[in-house]
């Protein structure tokens, strides 16, 4: 009997289909560039010939336009790593610091569903546990679309919020923390060996919004992994059963990267982003009282418009971090 080919198996085959497509869009996205970068010089030399400077406007409106989309272009070829095209995996915990803290976990929640939206990524909510008296004390959700990982990757960290908290009736400035955790959505069978006598799996009732279903049934699994302390949650699925599958795959995933981090450190002396979350491992700050302004802690880029960035306004912070760390490896190979 002849061996089952590539095109064989549905799961990658899928998988082949969407990396051509992603291949196809960006050759049209090169060619698109040429012609705007023909049509720009045409216009230039229009303007030269008539003198005539009613164009100026409209070349400078191709221009920023063309270096808006050649610049996107640019940053799609940083995405490089092995798992950058993969779907995202984000899980937001609430610090110390009471309903402030879960306030600000639901206003992080918010940002990234409202950056994913103007992606035209999904995401679904996998695991969700709100605060005591508001907001959310930690949430996993997943957000489906190409190279999800790959920008989302910058975001793993923990994020510092300063602010007058309308939950202090003195009216004085807060600091809070929410550690953000982030890992690929892997679908294939990872080689991770894993000892079922090192895991405690526990069952526990759905929380949040989520239809009748919701609630009424102990479906939803928390494992942990006792040597790593690594816990991973889902609720989201109709069954147990689907949800310890799912809550399997992110163990897997989770410990696969830890692994891969281990051997970085053992290769370099230089951690970069491999290091354990903590509550003084800030990777950006946002500060609305008294001035207004986010800052990220390791690239230096930083917006005055923080009302922006807590809409969805993250590329340019991403796209720091990922100019960043290409020129850290670059160091590092250097």
């Amino acid at each position: 009997m002849e061996a089952p080919g590539f095109w064989d198996d549905p799961d990658r085959s899928n998988m082949k289909m969407k990396e051509l497509k992603n291949l196809k869009d960006t050759v049209g996205e090169c060619n698109k560039l040429f012609t705007q970068y023909d049509d720009i010089l045409t216009l230039i030399e229009m303007g030269y010939e008539e003198n005539d400077e009613s164009l100026v406007a409209e070349i400078r409106e191709e221009l920023d336009s063309f270096v808006k989309e050649f610049e996107e272009l640019r940053i799609g070829t940083l995405l490089s790593g092995e798992y950058d095209k993969n779907n995202a995996i984000l899980k937001l915990n609430a610090g110390a610091g009471g309903t402030e803290s879960c306030d600000w976990c639901s206003m992080l929640y918010r940002m990234y569903t409202r950056w994913a939206e103007r992606k035209g990524f999904e995401l679904e909510v996998l695991d969700y546990l709100d605060g005591d008296e508001a907001g959310i004390k930690s949430v996993t959700f997943q957000v489906n679309g190409i190279n999800a990982y790959g920008y989302l990757k910058s975001e793993k960290g923990v994020h510092r919020l300063v602010r007058i908290s309308p939950f202090n009736a003195q009216g004085k400035r807060q600091t809070s923390f929410v550690s953000l955790d982030v890992m690929p959505d892997i679908e294939e069978d990872l080689d991770v060996e894993i000892d079922e006598k090192d895991l405690r799996i526990d069952t526990y009732r759905s929380s949040g919004a989520g239809g009748q279903h919701i609630n009424k049934t102990s479906s939803a699994i928390r494992i942990t992994h006792i040597p790593t302390g690594t816990v991973v949650q889902c609720q989201n699925e109709r069954s147990q059963f689907q949800n310890k599958d799912k809550a399997m795959q992110m163990l897997k995933a989770k410990l696969y990267l830890l692994k891969q981090e281990a051997n970085v450190e053992k290769l370099s002396d230089i951690r970069g982003e491999v290091k354990d979350i903590g509550w003084g491992n800030q990777i950006r700050s946002y500060v609305l009282q008294p001035y207004k302004l986010v800052k990220d802690l390791r690239t230096d880029v930083e917006s005055g418009n923080a009302d922006a960035v807590l809409d969805g306004a993250l590329d340019p912070f991403i796209n720091g971090y990922l100019k960043w760390l290409s020129v850290a490896g670059e160091n590092r190979e250097v």
